[in-house]
């Protein structure tokens, strides 16, 4: 046994952590479940006997899906302990202006909708299908994770598969949902109140997360109004995309994040807005740097 891994082996592990913590995130749809157990993999491997592992990169896969089912099984045994897709664990990453469709497709493809699906899947389904069809470890690996022989995890695999496949997954983002946000940003920041008007449903809802709580506000002249007053206390923005689906995010002339803000769009309007502007969330979420 070793307390302390060579130098090698945690520079190895380090080159493995982006990869481990995808794998975890996309088995149990919780960031902070993947850092715990990418945490746990390491201090596994730190109580490892290092001449025993012959290739690191399978251990360490083999360790996370394990890690990864047996806290999954735990939810189903008290799903009072299961996550929600909350704004907790909001994916917010950079974007062009406009983003690019091979950029929103690909986000779309790893994000919150898929996540929905997966959720539907027994826990070996999710294993099996995440890291075969996501990751590419072979069947026989998947297998001993799961304890079960190469055939009878193909057919596991294989019906995850068909129920991801016939779920009834909302289509990506497209052209007009883009330009739509696009539209709101432009107006809100030039505090053109008749042009926020246009792209806003007269229905629309805006959802504020304030540390005091959720503040709602009902219609089009309403919400625009508060968007051009908002507008003015931004000193820096960019479009994002926010579990993979267009949105937009500005930071205060010290560089604080103000807020994240995601769009619904239906026949060329916006039907639904939601702001986080709680300085805690904000805090919770990892979020691209200014433009």
């Amino acid at each position: 046994m070793t307390a302390h891994p060579s130098g090698l082996v945690t520079e190895a592990f380090e080159a493995q952590r982006d990869r481990l913590r995808a794998l975890a995130y996309r088995v149990l749809g919780s960031h902070a479940d993947a850092e715990d157990v990418v945490q746990e993999a390491w201090m596994r491997l730190v109580r490892q006997d290092e001449a025993g592992i012959g290739n690191l990169a399978g251990w360490l896969t083999t360790v996370v899906g394990r890690i990864s089912l047996d806290l999954l099984r735990s939810r189903r045994a008290r799903p009072e302990t299961a996550y929600g897709h909350e704004f907790a664990d909001l994916v917010v990453t950079a974007a062009e202006d406009p983003a690019p469709d091979e950029q929103v497709a690909l986000a779309d493809a790893v994000g919150l909708a898929l996540l929905v699906v997966l959720d539907s899947l027994t826990p070996s389904e999710r294993l099996a299908f995440v890291l075969h069809d996501m990751f590419a470890v072979p069947f026989r690996d998947i297998g001993q994770i799961l304890g079960k022989s190469t055939d009878a995890t193909k057919m596991i695999a294989s019906r995850a598969r068909r129920k991801v496949q016939a779920a009834d997954r909302p289509a990506g983002p497209g052209r007009e949902h883009r330009e739509a946000v696009h539209a709101f940003r432009a107006a809100a920041l030039g505090g053109d109140f008749e042009a926020l008007l246009r792209v806003l449903d007269p229905d629309v809802k805006l959802t504020v997360d304030t540390p005091g709580g959720l503040v709602v506000t009902l219609g089009a002249t309403e919400v625009a109004a508060g968007a051009r007053r908002f507008a003015g206390e931004v000193a820096r923005q960019r479009p994002v995309l926010v579990n993979g689906i267009p949105g937009h995010m500005s930071w205060g002339s010290d560089g604080t994040p103000l807020s994240v803000i995601s769009f619904a769009v239906t026949g060329g309007r916006i039907t639904g807005i939601h702001i986080i502007i709680d300085p805690a969330k904000l805090a919770a979420i990892q979020l691209p740097a200014p433009a």
